[in-house]
């Protein structure tokens, strides 16, 4: 009478092939969440500065011209609201300048959405960052220079 008996569970090797596996994912997957996070927090900005733009685009189109003093009636600079710090409107005589300064938890990234043309042609909205660094944390929009 021959008993054999079967191996039952898994062997310390495959075990440990498992657990590094789950360390090498985790150590990938756990900066691109923070990045994620943080451009997350930055979109935040984008749309509070996106609502300032319509009322930038009926100013000019009411004044049919840039005006400095006129630009930016009516719209309220916001300061620290969530993950934002600020965002202001600036007006100019040739164009409006709309920048948005994050908070910390935000890496405090900044960038400025631009207003060119408007007063014989339709108004187009450039977004750029000054910082190459603060370029991974920016709406894709910003990223390819337009918006």
């Amino acid at each position: 009478m021959n008993i054999q008996k079967s191996q039952q569970g898994f062997t310390l090797i495959e075990l440990m092939i498992v657990v590094a596996i789950i360390g090498i994912l985790a150590s990938i997957a756990l900066p691109a969440y923070q990045d994620y996070m943080v451009r997350a927090r930055v979109t935040e900005g984008l749309s509070l500065a996106s609502g300032m733009k319509a009322t930038v685009g009926e100013n000019i189109a009411s004044n049919a011209a840039y005006s400095a003093g006129t630009n930016c009636e009516g719209v309220d600079d916001v300061a620290s609201v969530g993950n934002v710090s600020s965002v202001a409107c600036v007006g100019g005589a040739t164009n409006v300048v709309i920048t948005a300064t994050m908070g910390t938890k935000a890496q405090d990234v900044v960038f400025t959405l631009t207003a060119t043309g408007g007063v014989a042609a339709p108004i187009t909205w450039v977004c750029a960052t000054p910082a190459l660094a603060e370029y991974k944390y920016v709406p894709a929009e910003c990223r390819n220079g337009g918006s």
